[in-house]
């Protein structure tokens, strides 16, 4: 079992399940399963700790393509492959001249400490169902979810995103843009199932490029 800070049994539970997962889950995935365990947890707990150990560096956190975040207990250095389709995430180690590591770039004083580079496509299962791409499949991945056109609440949710650099709750979001916090909620929901807004701190949300790309 790998070191982390104040080992509780939880934490110890959910790292088990994590080990045990291949499919890179959610924190609302890992949470279905750990509730066979842990029938009281809730699903806060078990996002604080996954949290806490992504921190740590204990257990890696990948947000791929605007959606939510996923985690991954191989910390070893290797990259993700993500289908557009099933939203399915495999491991795969990269060649190493794909990384930019070495072309010289203005980093205006920043000391690097990483890069992420995502890849995605089609996985073979779903290559196999449907080879590319159907009508009005579109090529990108960031655009993966079929554009949806926006109701009123919704794009005034995402103008306000859009104008805020740091990621805001729902209670700011109903000051910004005059609605009721339950509304702006639904709309949330709504906006994230099209991808156009991201949860990267939880009860937090920001706008995608997808999301940026609706409001154009």
């Amino acid at each position: 079992m790998r070191q982390f800070p104040r080992r509780t049994h939880q934490r110890e539970t959910i790292l088990q399940e994590l080990s045990r997962s291949k499919d890179h889950p959610t924190a609302e995935e890992l949470y279905k399963r750990i509730r066979k365990q842990l029938p009281r947890i809730s699903l806060a707990t078990v996002y604080r700790n996954l949290e806490t150990l992504a921190e740590t560096g204990i257990i890696k956190k990948l947000e791929v393509s605007g959606r939510h975040n996923r985690f991954d207990w191989d910390t070893s250095d290797h990259d993700h492959i993500y289908c557009v389709r099933c939203h399915r995430i495999d491991n795969f180690v990269a060649v190493p001249h794909i990384h930019p590591f070495n072309v010289p770039v203005q980093l205006k004083g920043y000391q690097v400490t990483g890069c992420r580079v995502e890849f995605y496509g089609i996985c073979p299962k779903c290559f196999q169902k449907h080879p590319p791409y159907e009508k009005g499949e579109q090529s990108m991945a960031k655009a993966t979810v079929k554009t949806a056109p926006l109701n009123e609440k919704q794009r005034l949710v995402l103008e306000a995103l859009s104008k805020t650099p740091e990621p805001c709750g729902s209670k700011e979001l109903a000051a910004a843009t005059g609605l009721e916090t339950k509304q702006v909620s639904c709309q949330i929901t709504a906006l994230k199932n099209k991808g156009y807004v991201n949860s990267p701190v939880r009860c937090k949300y920001t706008i995608t490029e997808q999301g940026e790309s609706a409001l154009s």
